[in-house]
């Protein structure tokens, strides 16, 4: 399906999902911490994080930590969860503006378990993305393309599409790698906070389709003829996959759309 038709859908479900809100206080406390569990989980697993879905409930939910597991695993799920917290209370903003404090402590709040010395803070030293011939900016140059992002993001928030800025936002900031470590999970943080900003449902990238988000990144940052175009296809169906889950379980009914919306 192209670009055009899978924001047609998306769009679609999103305003037969805005239909059943606003949501109870009780409906809103439950529906984050399930997202979040499951966000924490696919967003660390992509990485290598060895934490189950399951074993990352018990972690969030009760405090208790898994036998035998890496206790940076761990860190990573709670630096996680607060970070997801995090990005709810930014993106819940109305008039909500991207900063780099803002992107710097998402950053913070996932690391800071891990290297309190590193979180938050900008890269001193270059760094080099395993599998990919793609190499991230020096970091002196980290700042000022930073800076550049931040104002960029601002100024195409109001003309992209929310799905495609939001993948934009997730390729740029993984381009400049901002951070010794922890960029992608910082990007996908920031995705989700343009989705949710913008009335839509946070997405989760399974680790089944690690392989394609891979390949997706690659071939937006490949130096030849770049193009964002099946990054931006797998959060849109990852979009769309997040707003079926949501229906499930508000008993929501989705809309049909034309068999020729869905055939091009």
């Amino acid at each position: 399906m192209e670009k055009e038709a899978l924001f047609k859908k998306i769009d679609r479900n999103a305003d037969a999902i805005r239909s059943y809100r606003p949501l109870s206080e009780d409906e809103i406390k439950e529906l984050d911490a399930y997202f979040k569990i499951g966000v924490t989980y696919s967003s660390n697993a992509l990485e290598g994080n060895s934490l189950t879905l399951s074993e990352t409930k018990v972690l969030l939910e009760d405090g208790i930590t898994v036998g035998g597991k890496p206790i940076r695993d761990c860190y990573e799920a709670t630096g996680h969860a607060k970070a997801y917290d995090f990005m709810l209370e930014l993106a819940r903003i109305t008039d909500f503006t991207f900063t780099e404090k803002g992107v710097k402590r998402l950053h913070y709040l996932f690391y800071n378990g891990i290297d309190p010395e590193k979180a938050g803070q900008y890269r001193k030293g270059q760094v080099f993305i395993a599998g990919t011939e793609y190499v991230p900016p020096t970091a002196d140059e980290v700042p000022r393309l930073t800076a550049a992002f931040i104002d960029d993001l601002n100024a195409k928030k109001g003309v992209l599409h929310p799905v495609e800025l939001a993948a934009y936002a997730h390729r740029r900031l993984v381009d400049i790698h901002p951070f010794q470590d922890g960029n992608g999970r910082t990007a996908r943080l920031l995705m989700n906070l343009i989705l949710v900003n913008k009335g839509y449902c946070i997405v989760s990238i399974p680790p089944i389709l690690r392989h394609d988000y891979i390949t997706a990144l690659q071939q937006a940052q490949r130096s030849n003829s770049p193009s964002d175009i099946a990054l931006i296809q797998l959060i849109a169906e990852c979009e769309i996959e997040a707003q079926k889950d949501y229906c499930r379980m508000f008993h929501i009914k989705l809309p049909d759309l034309p068999r020729d919306t869905l055939e091009k």
